[in-house]
């Protein structure tokens, strides 16, 4: 299975426009192209999928274990031509600096993945090869297989740095993209996210698939992507039975940062996953026995959603009657009361959860979260651990005390968290399913005890 980890030297050097570029060029030449990336992001998936046709995944070495990274690549790569792995930071930026954990360099290790480092280029020529050379002896076990030039000045330029790499380091230098403004994407924020999935940036997109196209020695990286076979694929989950239950997820432009592995675990646990669109006026399902609702990002379209009182009612009244709901982030926030945008008009909300949410306009959370369970949490009781992540720029402003869904801990320590209220498990907190699969056969069982009482 040919397979490439895109790196970068650091944030910033380009490795998102040469992960898109090569992954359209792909696509342009006829290949089926599987997108992954390092770490928990929802964003660049997002792009990934908009280009290549196919669900992108995370590959998370923290939330769900190294077996889960190498059943999540092999399960995702079947059908695929080639897989392009988008890593994160730099290339051994991980969760702390005494080691690799949570890094790009950890997830080319485990799946024994072959590495094209992203070099910017600008400003220098020789220096490019001292930078590749340090970063090819730093770790024994990841195998940076060729370099790619971003940012140089031109063609001349480029043959500067491909002689001093390919001299230094033995590496092949397969490819460039010269300075240029108009190959950069726009600045990616939780917004951009919209006009992806509308298509307004295919154009974008395309063109820079065949400026890639042009500028890189195809024979060279089709042999250095090649790896390894990947192991068989195995299925995600072996759940200690199949439960009968109809759980709804509310998926449209508002609602749609989903872990694929999370409604794939539901799904073979025997979970039947009802869709449905908030945004587009649909109520809840009839007739069903769960309710899912995840991130995204109800502030673009807080206003719609305001106007959708039918949809509204009928999640509220249904929560309220005990049907057992995971909400997480953009869902939680959907769920309060009322949601202040970043101008202070205020919009009001579902009504479940008493507070409300206002939109900060720098980040307000981003991080890891081990995440533990407290007494009344039908999904992650008291002594039950999961994992996740949260990534938001708003905060929640509680009405008088509310009852805390969960406890969670990291970079910044340990504190009460979420909302926990009838069968209704709401915060912040994106879990990863695979971190703690006794939660989802718990919530089914919850699942099918409504339907029995019903």
């Amino acid at each position: 299975m040919r397979r490439l980890v895109i790196a970068a030297t650091g944030s910033g050097a380009g490795k998102t426009t040469v992960t898109l570029g090569l992954m359209a060029a792909f696509k342009q030449k006829g290949c089926i192209v599987q997108g992954f990336k390092c770490g928990p992001d929802y964003i660049d998936p997002t792009y990934h999928t908009a280009v290549t046709g196919r669900p992108s995944r995370n590959l998370d070495s923290w939330m769900t274990g190294t077996e889960m990274v190498r059943t999540v690549l092999a399960n995702g790569c079947e059908g695929a031509d080639i897989a392009i792995i988008e890593g994160v930071m730099g290339l051994f930026d991980g969760k702390q600096p005494l080691s690799d954990d949570g890094s790009t360099a950890e997830i080319a290790a485990i799946t024994k993945s072959p590495v094209l480092l992203v070099v910017d280029c600008s400003g220098m020529a020789r220096s490019a090869a001292a930078i590749v050379r340090g970063f090819q002896t730093f770790h024994p076990d990841v195998h940076i297989a060729g370099v790619f030039a971003n940012r140089v000045g031109g063609e001349g330029h480029f043959r500067l740095i491909q002689a001093a790499v390919e001299q230094m380091c033995g590496l092949p230098v397969v490819g460039f993209l010269p300075k240029d403004d108009a190959l950069s994407l726009p600045e990616r924020h939780l917004g951009l996210v919209p006009s992806v999935e509308r298509g307004e940036l295919d154009s974008f997109f395309a063109e820079l698939g065949r400026k890639i196209a042009a500028a890189v020695d195809w024979e060279t990286l089709l042999s250095i992507a090649e790896a390894p076979a990947l192991a068989p694929s195995a299925p995600l989950i072996r759940p200690s039975r199949l439960y009968r239950a109809r759980v709804a997820v509310a998926k449209d432009a508002a609602f749609h940062f989903y872990y694929p592995e999370n409604l794939e675990i539901l799904s073979a646990c025997g979970a039947e996953l009802v869709y449905f669109s908030p945004l587009a006026g649909e109520p809840l399902p009839d007739e069903v026995d769960g309710l899912y609702i995840g991130g995204g990002f109800p502030e673009e379209f807080a206003a719609e959603l305001a106007r959708q009182t039918a949809v509204k009612q009928s999640i509220r009244t249904a929560i309220e009657r005990g049907l057992p709901t995971l909400a997480e982030c953009g869902g939680f926030m959907f769920l309060t009361e009322r949601l202040m945008t970043a101008d202070g008009t205020e919009y009001e909300m579902a009504g479940v959860i008493p507070g409300r949410v206002v939109m900060q306009r720098k980040l307000a959370a981003l991080g890891y979260r081990e995440v533990h369970g407290r007494k009344g949490n039908f999904l992650l009781p008291e002594g039950e651990r999961a994992r996740g992540h949260e990534f938001h720029y708003s905060t929640y402003e509680p009405r008088g005390d509310v009852p805390f869904a969960y406890e969670t801990s990291g970079r910044l320590g340990a504190k009460p968290d979420g909302y926990l209220a009838h069968r209704l498990v709401a915060g912040y907190v994106h879990f990863h399913f695979a971190s703690a699969p006794a939660m989802v056969e718990r919530w089914l069982s919850e699942c099918e005890k409504v339907k029995h009482d019903g």
